[in-house]
């Protein structure tokens, strides 16, 4: 599950996550620490499971947690337009 963002998403990582702007629509998407996290790993070409396994390390949640996590942000980027 690898995830790249579309040609019109423009990001800034900023101290507390990530700013994603929609060029086409001019809307912005905060992520915050946590999801910066989950895309910096799919980003990089990691899977799903590296990237629920990384929020496991990083925070005290359970792995099938983690993984629902990274599912519904994944769908949630896809679904806005903003990824692939």
């Amino acid at each position: 599950m690898p995830l790249r963002f579309d040609a019109h998403v423009s990001t800034a990582e900023t101290d507390y996550g990530t700013v994603l702007l929609d060029e086409r629509a001019g809307t912005y998407w905060e992520l915050n620490p946590t999801a910066t996290l989950v895309v910096r790993t799919l980003l990089d070409g990691g899977e799903a499971a590296d990237a629920a396994a990384a929020l496991v390390r990083e925070f005290d949640i359970e792995r099938a947690q983690a993984l629902r996590d990274v599912e519904a942000l994944v769908g949630d980027l896809r679904e806005a337009g903003l990824a692939s």
